[in-house]
C-alpha cells in the first residue's frame, strides 16, 4: 500500500517549465566538458534509487562506465538532438538504427516497439494554449514528442518541442527512491503517467471552449432567435485542433495495453500493473476526444443550418418589402405614360383618390405579410 502511496504522488501532473528555464537551470554546462552533446539537458546514474553523487558533470559514456562497474542505471535527457550529437549516444548503448533515425526526426506517431535488448516508446506531449476568445485563427492546443529508450540499465529520453519538459518530473522521483529503484521501467511508468495526465488537463479545457461555442451557437440571437454571432470558421478551427489532439491520444492506447497486459523482459512486475491505470485514464480520455469531434459536427451542422435559415428569413423580408413597393411602382408608372385619356385624369380629385388606393392597397399588403410571418 504505501508503493501505491508514493507512485501516486510521483505521477502526478507537473508544472510547466520552459525550454529556456530548463537549459539555464541544468546541472550540465556544455562548455567546462566539450565531450557533452550540447542537447543533453541531463545525465545521472541511479544506484538503489539514489542518484549518485558527482563532482563534475558525467559524460553518457563515463555515466555508462560507473553503471557497469558498480551498477544501477543511467537516465540521459535530451532535447532535439541532431544526427550528429546522438551518434555517440546511440554507438554506446547500442541502439536500434531504425529507432535513432525516428528519434533524431521527430513527427512520430505514438508507438512501442521492441529492438533487441530494449524498448523504443514514442509519446505525443499536448499542450493546452491559453486564448482570450476563440477565434478562427486560435492555436488551441500546442504537440511535442517524448521519445523513451528503455534497456536493463539505461534509460534515454529524448524531447521535441518547447513543451513537455521532463525536468520537475525527474526530480519528483529522486524524492522516491523506493520507486526509483524498480530501474528504468518506474521512469518509464511515471512518463506515461505525466503524458496522460496532461491530455485529461487538456481536455477538461477544450471541454470549456465547446462548450462556448454551443453556447453562442445554441442561444437565441436578436433577430428571429437565430444566433448570428458564431462563425463557422471557428468551429472548424476547433474541430482541426480535437483532430490534432484525437492524433496524439488514440494511437497510444494500445502501447500502453500492451505494457499492462503483456509481460516483458524489461518491465518490472511491480510496476507493470500500474501501467493498467494509465491505460484506463487514456481509454477514458480518447472517449472525450471521440465525443467532441461529434458534438462539434453537430455544432457545425446547426450553425450552417441557422446560417441558412437566417438567409431564407432575410430574403422573405425582401421579397415582402419589394411585393409592397410594387403597387406604388405600377401606379406611377400607369401615370407616368404620355396618354390623352388616362382615368380620372382631369377629374378635380382624381390625384388623392389615386394616392388613397395606392396606400390601401400597400397596407393591406403589409398586414397579409406580417399576418403569415413575412415580415
Amino acid at each position: 500500500m504505501s508503493m501505491i502511496r508514493d507512485l501516486r504522488a510521483v505521477v502526478r501532473p507537473s508544472s510547466r517549465v520552459s525550454l529556456r528555464k530548463e537549459t539555464s537551470a541544468s546541472s550540465y554546462d556544455t562548455t567546462r566538458d566539450p565531450a557533452m552533446p550540447s542537447a543533453v539537458v541531463d545525465c545521472a546514474v541511479y544506484r538503489d534509487g539514489t542518484r549518485v553523487a558527482s563532482d563534475t558533470p558525467l559524460s553518457p559514456h563515463e555515466a555508462m562506465r560507473l553503471v557497469r562497474r558498480d551498477g544501477g542505471f543511467v537516465w540521459i535527457g535530451l532535447h532535439e538532438p541532431t544526427e550528429a550529437e546522438f551518434a555517440g549516444i546511440a554507438s554506446e548503448f547500442g541502439l536500434h538504427p531504425l529507432a535513432v533515425e525516428d528519434a533524431v526526426q521527430a513527427h512520430q506517431r505514438p508507438k512501442l516497439e521492441r529492438y533487441d535488448d530494449s524498448l523504443f516508446t514514442v509519446f505525443k506531449t499536448i499542450h493546452y494554449v491559453e486564448h482570450d476568445r476563440l477565434t478562427a485563427n486560435s492555436e488551441v492546443v500546442e504537440t511535442g514528442e517524448v521519445m523513451c529508450f528503455t534497456g536493463r540499465d539505461f534509460f534515454i529520453t529524448v524531447r521535441h518541442g518547447g513543451q513537455g519538459s521532463l525536468r520537475a518530473l525527474r526530480h519528483r522521483l529522486q524524492d522516491d527512491p523506493e520507486l526509483l529503484a524498480k530501474g528504468p521501467s518506474a521512469v518509464l511508468h511515471a512518463i506515461a503517467d505525466h503524458v496522460v495526465d496532461g491530455y485529461i488537463a487538456v481536455a477538461d479545457a477544450v471541454q470549456d471552449d465547446i462548450d462556448e461555442v454551443e453556447t453562442e451557437v445554441f442561444s437565441p440571437g436578436r433577430r428571429g432567435g437565430v444566433s448570428r454571432g458564431v462563425d463557422s470558421a471557428r468551429i472548424y478551427q476547433l474541430k482541426r485542433e480535437v483532430l490534432e489532439f484525437k492524433r496524439a491520444v488514440a494511437p497510444l492506447l494500445r502501447p500502453m495495453q500492451l505494457l499492462s497486459e503483456r509481460p516483458m523482459r524489461l518491465i518490472d512486475p511491480d510496476i507493470q500493473k500500474y501501467f493498467r491505470d494509465v491505460a484506463d485514464h487514456l481509454a477514458r480520455v480518447q472517449e472525450q476526444v471521440l465525443g467532441f469531434d461529434e458534438l462539434l459536427n453537430s455544432i457545425l451542422q446547426a450553425n450552417l443550418a441557422q446560417a441558412s435559415v437566417a438567409q431564407n428569413e432575410d430574403m422573405r423580408k425582401i421579397t415582402a418589402w419589394a411585393a409592397i413597393i410594387a403597387v406604388p411602382t405600377m401606379v406611377c408608372g400607369v401615370y407616368g405614360m404620355n396618354f390623352t385619356y388616362m382615368p380620372e385624369l382631369h377629374w378635380k380629385y382624381g390625384y388623392p383618390v389615386i394616392m388613397g388606393i395606392t396606400v390601401a392597397l400597400c397596407v393591406g399588403i403589409h398586414r397579409m405579410l406580417k399576418r403569415n410571418g413575412w415580415l
